[in-house]
């Protein structure tokens, strides 16, 4: 079939033309970006945090009254929890993975040094911290009983020995181990020698900014220090497997009895301290499959709208040329061609639309670059599905009777 006599009809509808052109050339843009969006927003919520997530909850406790102890009260609670059946480790903290609140500081490598060489965030635990947050150790060892201390939330000093995770350690030492070496959590003050290092635990902030690149999510520390703020303690507890939620209950009822100076908050499970710390990330996945998915609706329906004003218009001419022998596949390949022609200029404008804006998202959000896998396939979507829209009004141009068409002229 000839493009030329296609062409010279398409110019005599160049305002069809232009408008089902640019509206492909939107949906591309749209699409292909929005696709881009929604799988770093999927492999963000997919990740591991590096911790038992299945079997562990945390359970807080605000006490009140003139005789409450938060320092006791703390080392009683972890006699109770570590007593309970199906408790298999417990240990306070001042924050989880995901919870959006925590602790952070910058790392130095040199006593004064004015700019920190890392970020990280600050897990206080003790020495059971490492089994309770369920959390694997790739070097060294974790603490022991008698290195944990109680500390002032205003203190400024830092204890002599730390762990650290295994991308942070990368981060610190690129060229050998972190065992042993000396870390600065307060440039001013005294160094901190790592003992340890966790293969992966993730800061408590979701979509932690950093200059450090995207390891920074994962760029943690372990101090051996016990932290209350005020008279508020956070425990975490690792349940054996299968028996959280039974534990959790034990937990609430016995912290309750032991001692009613206090309000016991509720226990929540990592599970949910996930599902809430992405809740905006899986509101937008929605919101932009949404929108993809009305998107090429629109766009379908405008080319099944537009081919189908253009087979009623052409009528006369679709009769005419089945009575001068043009068979019902030629009159279905033609109006198919047509459509793949204008879906294709469409196409051509919307690639520079598509890292048009995609260019403006890495220069307003810090977006990433457009893989041209997605451009690519979205380039393939809109091409079938502008010839599956077609396709039920060229199959009614192809029916066109001769004898019904003539006897309009």
């Amino acid at each position: 079939m000839e493009i030329r006599p296609i062409l010279s009809a398409l110019m005599r509808s160049k305002v069809a033309l232009v408008l089902i052109g640019l509206q492909i050339a939107l949906t591309l843009a749209i699409v292909c970006n929005a696709l881009f969006i929604i799988s770093q927003r999927m492999q963000l919520m997919s990740r591991d945090s590096g911790i038992n997530e299945v079997d562990t909850f945390t359970i807080g406790s605000l006490g009140f009254g003139a005789g409450f102890d938060i320092n006791v009260s703390v080392q009683e609670d972890m006699a109770l929890l570590r007593g309970l059946p199906g408790v298999a480790a417990a240990a306070p903290t001042n924050t989880t993975p995901m919870s959006n609140g925590g602790w952070s500081t910058g790392i130095s490598l040199a006593k004064g040094q004015r700019t920190s060489t890392a970020p990280s965030a600050m897990y206080f635990a003790d020495e059971q911290g490492l089994n309770a947050f369920g959390a694997k150790l790739a070097e060294g060892r974790f603490f022991t009983a008698d290195e944990i201390t109680n500390r002032d939330p205003g203190a400024i000093d830092w204890p002599p020995i730390v762990v650290v995770t295994r991308e942070l350690a990368k981060k610190l030492f690129p060229d050998g181990s972190a065992l042993g070496k000396q870390i600065y959590l307060n440039s001013e003050g005294e160094p901190s020698t790592i003992i340890g290092v966790v293969e992966r635990m993730q800061v408590p902030w979701i979509g932690f900014a950093s200059e450090s690149g995207p390891d920074a999510e994962f760029f943690s520390t372990f101090v051996p220090q016990r932290v209350a703020f005020g008279n508020f303690g956070r425990y975490i507890v690792r349940a054996e497997p299968g028996r959280r939620d039974e534990v959790m209950k034990a937990a609430e009822a016995a912290m309750l009895k032991s001692n009613s100076s206090r309000i016991v908050r509720e226990p929540r499970t990592v599970e949910r301290i996930r599902a809430e710390g992405y809740q905006e990330h899986r509101a937008m996945t929605i919101i932009l499959i949404g929108v993809i998915v009305a998107l090429l609706a629109v766009t379908a329906l405008g080319i099944v709208g537009m081919a189908s004003f253009w087979v009623t218009q052409r009528t006369k001419q679709i009769g005419t040329r089945r009575a001068l022998g043009a068979t019902r596949g030629s009159i279905l390949r033609y109006f198919m061609t047509e459509n793949f022609l204008i879906t294709s200029l469409g196409l051509l404008l919307g690639i520079v639309l598509t890292y048009g804006l995609n260019y403006w998202l890495m220069s307003n959000y810090e977006a990433q670059r457009l893989p041209l896998a997605y451009l690519g396939g979205g380039i393939v979507v809109l091409l079938l599905l502008g010839q599956a829209a077609v396709f039920g009004p060229a199959t009614r141009a192809s029916r066109v009777p001769p004898a019904v068409a003539t006897r309009s002229v």
